[in-house]
């Protein structure tokens, strides 16, 4: 016999609610912030109930009236946001689902160390590779540039184990099927381990674009012209003022603008994202 524990239910939903809030209570803080005026917070504290002045700093911000803190643009930072973001994402699916295509399907010599050597760049943090990869971006150019941005990043050892493990799970008679009906190697990639990624591409891209978006440190260290800054920097470099003191609210109203790319591609492939994490039949 079950018992119904009433208390366990409860209690259970009590973390839940406290998690959700503690995770909710700073975005709050941010929308609240930045409905209303800077010289609300000129006191020292942060205002916890909405006021009306919202229209007006959303209004200033993609109008561009923000040119005293900042020299480009927000839609621009949005769209060099959006860009890398794109880029980084596809880019790492590409390359990972590939490399694992080769890895688990084709005999090669030094395969197998092959795989452990791309899966032990896990262990290096960023900060060691961060030297290194900005001088070899530097003396090629690459410096204030889209490929700059992107392409350093776009190598996924994460990716490529999780794309080797899913390819792992397929039978190979589907190999040998498609074999025999005289399909290559790109046909089989094409039309049979592409259809069955297509839930795990899908989550991966999720991820992979939070990723991108939310880069801080490398767009900062890679970029001096402002056309190519991100909205990530753009928001710190806001918040970075000397002779005056920061406009919250426009700060706010920007980080509240800077969460709903990443919100609405979670919302948009929330389906594929959820299947993409838990489905295991193939």
């Amino acid at each position: 016999m079950v018992e119904n524990q009433r208390w366990l239910d409860i209690f259970a939903h009590v973390i839940l609610i406290l998690g959700v809030a503690t995770v909710a209570f700073p975005v709050y803080v941010a929308v609240i912030a930045s409905t209303h005026t800077s010289a609300a917070f000129m006191s020292g504290t942060i205002p916890l109930l909405p006021s009306t002045h919202a229209p007006a700093s959303y209004g200033d911000v993609l109008a561009g009236g923000v040119a005293a803190q900042m020299s480009v643009p927000i839609s621009l930072m949005l769209f060099n946001s959006m860009i890398m973001a794109l880029l980084i994402a596809t880019g790492k699916i590409v390359i990972s689902i590939i490399s694992a295509f080769a890895i688990v399907y084709f005999r090669f010599p030094f395969r197998v160390l092959a795989f452990w050597i791309i899966f032990i760049t896990l262990m290096l943090p960023v900060e060691v590779r961060i030297v290194p990869t900005f001088a070899v971006i530097a003396d090629l150019g690459l410096l204030n540039s889209y490929a700059g941005l992107t392409v350093p990043l776009m190598a996924s050892a994460t990716a490529t184990f999780l794309f080797r493990q899913v390819f792992l799970t397929i039978p190979d008679e589907m190999m040998e099927a498609a074999r025999i009906d005289g399909a290559g190697p790109m046909k089989f990639f094409r039309d049979i381990l592409l259809p069955l990624s297509q839930t795990n591409i899908a989550a991966l891209f999720v991820i992979l674009f939070i990723y991108g978006w939310n880069q801080y440190l490398w767009p900062l260290l890679i970029t001096t012209d402002s056309g190519y800054y991100t909205i990530v920097a753009g928001i710190k470099r806001m918040a970075d003022v000397v002779e005056s003191e920061p406009l919250w609210n426009y700060i706010m109203a920007v980080t509240v603008l800077a969460m709903l790319p990443p919100v609405a591609v979670v919302i948009f492939m929330q389906r594929l994202f959820v299947k993409g994490l838990v489905d295991s039949e193939k």
